[in-house]
């Protein structure tokens, strides 16, 4: 017996590390970790309470109908659950009326059955009903099943009229648990979409500039840089619909009357920047694919200026990492240095230009890198600078907005 720990145990205290990670996480902040949690306790208080109602209330036959109802339409906003409740009690009325009606008119018979199938998913297809399209044949098989285990008209409609009745208590009850319980109010989600882009081009730049100041980069490290700026498309798609989620949080969500979210900057002026955020993505690639060029033909003035470019990156790698940290609480000051940061790449932009002309390179010779990477500096310096205006104007207009409000009054011992 030895007194080291085996692979099993090394695996279990591995995804015992994760999983105290994952929670430490949760209990943190706001992000997918405390959405989970949240979702799952909502959700769990929504099932519970639908069943209480259908099952101990109302005596249902089939009282899983509302707590299951209640856990579908649970969504991430507000807006979402009601939509999405009101696409699948749309569904379900659709499948019970089909089953009702050839029921009553053919009976409950395999024939009835096939028509009722038919009929049922050529309804789920239409594209109004969405992702709830579905639950139109699967409300039509449970209504079928009800429909034949009942004796007598009146009993039937009553059990096919239940399973609406319950469908539309699980709705209820689930909207309103997401109503009044923690409703999510994403106003940080576009803060975090914004972020994880400018990671990326931070890091992109970090890993660009230190390599060109040492001169032409080989044809790997160019491929790489390649590679890495055209995988940006998914990211820049997740980022819009975080986006998109964020500015659907707040319909019909009542946490936005509370004074805490007024004055808030609002989306208009992220969504602006997340705009020049995927355009500036898209400058970089185009720029590592001049500097993939760069090395095709060598020349005595390639490596100073690539070393003058390199400088200019530095610092649009700075001004990317101003975007890392993007807050709401402190917009001003980060857009003031923000512009600051673009004044300083823009002065680096200049020198680049300065170095074309002391040293004669053609700018508008095609088969040269030089005017294009030229052009790229500066396409990308006019997102930064258009970034810092909108952030500065969003930052200022919230200000003004913040100053309207009536003061805190100040408790008798101060704080």
């Amino acid at each position: 017996m030895t007194g080291g720990t085996t692979t099993a145990e090394q695996t279990d205290q591995g995804r015992f590390a994760l999983m105290a990670r994952w929670w430490r996480r949760a209990l943190a902040y706001d992000g997918d970790e405390r959405d989970t949690v949240r979702i799952i306790g909502k959700s769990t208080l929504a099932a519970t309470l639908a069943w209480l109602v259908s099952y101990v209330a109302l005596d249902a036959r089939s009282p899983a109908f509302a707590p299951f109802s209640a856990v579908l339409i649970m969504q991430v906003t507000v807006y979402r659950s009601v939509v999405q409740s009101l696409r699948y009690v749309g569904a379900v009325v659709a499948g019970v009326a089909v089953q009702a009606a050839l029921g009553f008119l053919a009976g409950p018979d395999l024939l009835t059955f096939v028509l009722v199938a038919v009929i049922a998913l050529a309804i789920g297809r239409w594209h109004v009903l969405g992702v709830q399209g579905p639950q139109v044949a699967t409300a039509a098989f449970f209504a079928f099943s009800t429909y034949t285990s009942a004796s007598g008209d009146s009993q039937r409609l009553r059990a096919l009229g239940e399973i609406v009745l319950l469908v539309l208590i699980g709705c209820v009850i689930g909207i309103a648990v997401n109503v009044l319980v923690a409703p999510p109010l994403r106003y940080r989600g576009a803060e975090y979409g914004i972020r994880s882009l400018a990671h990326t081009l931070k890091d992109l730049l970090a890993d660009m500039y230190p390599e060109l100041a040492e001169g032409v980069p080989d044809q790997d490290t160019t491929g790489r840089w390649r590679t890495r700026a055209a995988r940006t498309g998914g990211m820049i798609g997740q980022a819009w619909w975080g986006l998109e989620t964020s500015k659907e949080s707040l319909h019909l969500n009542p946490r936005r009357l509370l004074r805490r979210y007024r004055g808030h900057p609002g989306f208009q002026g992220y969504e602006s920047v997340l705009g020049a955020l995927e355009r500036t993505l898209y400058q970089v690639a185009a720029l590592t694919r001049g500097l993939d060029r760069s090395r095709e033909e060598e020349d005595e003035a390639r490596g100073p200026f690539l070393r003058r470019y390199a400088a200019f990156l530095e610092a649009a790698g700075e001004v990317a990492e101003v975007l890392t940290t993007l807050d709401e609480t402190t917009l001003l000051p980060q857009a003031k240095r923000l512009e600051r940061l673009t004044d300083d790449a823009e002065a680096r932009r200049d020198d680049v230009v300065e170095e074309t002309r002391e040293r004669s390179l053609s700018l508008a010779d095609p088969s040269m890198p030089y005017g294009i990477l030229v052009t790229e500096a500066t396409r990308l310096l006019e997102e930064f600078r258009y970034t810092s205006r909108v952030l500065l104007e969003v930052a200022q207009d919230a200000e003004r907005s913040s100053g309207e409000r009536p003061p805190r009054r100040r408790s008798a011992g101060g704080g």
